[in-house]
């Protein structure tokens, strides 16, 4: 079995009690605002005419050359028919033969397939239902590769990693019991998100990383980096005066939910977006501070401070990096769009929706600067304090004992004498 990092020493009592007294009302704060915030009956989006989806599977494919259309020449395909046995719904068993389906994302289908299709009205026969492949079953290859990923996670962690998994699953029990339906339940976004990150991270990173002076010191410093990325994302998206209508999810949003608020549902975003890199970055610092007192017990605080400070800077020169790709990564799509437009470099820059990922990847890169020095100074505070030597009192020589015999000799002789 591999070895694990050697555990920290004991803090001392008094900082024990001084990092319990900052942490203990910030916990009951962060209890007291989920119990108030918490959503009641969520109102559901009225449905027109919904389409049933029900479960099937391919049997046979006959694939045709396609007929030419009335526009220009034939279609590329594919073309043809596919028989499908249906695995659910009120015609469960029965076989039906369905068209090929077409036109961009169309699913390719093969015999063995698990598919989804969608029952629809018959042109020729009103009261006759027909099928239409609407797309693939992705359940049992999306179980098998949380399935892998998990058990890589355990392999490699052991406990460790057992303790990750439990605390990725608090997140999204965090994110889908309180903080979405607490948003379209007609909440506050805004401390709504702040609320479910600071649940999410007195939880996550204590379950994950063990009670410690160390995690404690990480708790704080990714608890100063979240507020100061609120504020800093608050004065941002008001002098860039972003309203939340970006893309196409807020605007249907909106029509399905008028009560949510998009504007501080923004900012809730950029919060609970930056809490995923955030607590990489503090728990990182701690640890660093802490290998390098541990390593050299006799480093003063301004020397660890110093090293835990330049690993913080590689650390955040790569992550920058990381955030900005990931977001622009995620909107690619949209960015080939906007560019294939003609417009202007300058003029692409400040559409809402580029304005919105340039605001999230700046006030996440600074909520994750500021988390390098505030992480790093109190670490070393802590580990210097964790590795002082306890000066213990020097116990005084005993006085020397007379013997009573000589002192009454003594006496009696100066009688005698007398």
């Amino acid at each position: 079995m591999g070895h694990d990092h050697q555990p920290a020493p004991r803090a001392p009592r008094r900082l024990r009690i001084i990092l319990a007294a900052v942490l203990v009302p910030a916990f009951l704060a962060t209890g007291i605002a989920t119990a108030l915030l918490w959503p009641g009956a969520v109102p559901k989006a009225d449905e027109a005419d919904p389409v049933p989806r029900f479960h099937a599977t391919v049997t046979k494919v006959v694939s045709e050359a396609c007929p030419p259309t009335p526009e220009g020449p034939a279609d590329p395909g594919p073309c043809g028919t596919a028989t499908v046995t249906l695995d659910s719904g009120p015609d469960k068993g029965q076989t039906r033969e369905t068209e090929l389906p077409t036109g961009p994302g169309a699913p390719s289908v093969g015999v063995g397939d698990a598919v989804i299709v969608t029952p629809l009205t018959s042109a020729e026969d009103p009261n006759a239902t027909v099928y239409t492949i609407a797309d693939h079953q992705r359940g049992s290859p999306l179980i098998w590769l949380v399935v892998a990923f998990g058990v890589a996670i355990v392999v490699f962690g052991r406990w460790r990693g057992l303790a990750a998994l439990a605390g990725l699953a608090v997140s999204f029990g965090v994110l889908l019991l309180f903080v979405l339906p607490a948003i379209l339940g007609g909440g506050p976004p805004l401390p709504v998100a702040v609320t479910g990150a600071a649940l999410i991270m007195f939880v996550v990173l204590y379950l994950t990383h063990g009670i410690s002076a160390q995690t404690s010191v990480a708790v704080l410093g990714t608890l100063a980096s979240l507020v100061l990325a609120g504020a800093i994302g608050t004065l941002a998206i008001s002098l860039t005066h972003l309203t939340g209508y970006g893309d196409e999810n807020a605007i249907t949003l909106s029509l399905l939910h008028g009560d949510v608020d998009l504007h501080g549902l923004l900012l809730a975003g950029i919060i609970i977006g930056s809490l995923g890199v955030l607590d990489d970055v503090t728990v990182t610092q701690a640890a660093t501070v802490g290998e390098l007192a541990r390593a050299n017990p006799s480093l003063s605080r301004r020397e660890l401070y110093r090293g835990g400070t330049r690993v913080g800077r590689a650390h955040i020169a790569s992550t920058v990096n990381t955030i900005v790709l990931a977001y622009a990564g995620a909107s690619l799509p949209v960015l080939l769009l906007v560019v294939a437009g003609g417009r202007g470099v300058g003029e692409v820059l400040t559409t809402e929706f580029i304005a919105q990922e340039i605001v999230r990847s700046v006030v996440g890169t600074l909520g994750l600067i500021a988390a390098v020095p505030i992480t790093t100074a109190l670490a070393a505070f802590v580990a210097t304090a964790a590795h002082r030597p306890v000066k213990r009192r020097t116990p005084r020589p005993p006085k020397p004992r007379t013997d009573r015999s000589e002192v009454l000799a003594a006496l009696a002789s100066d009688e005698e004498a007398r």
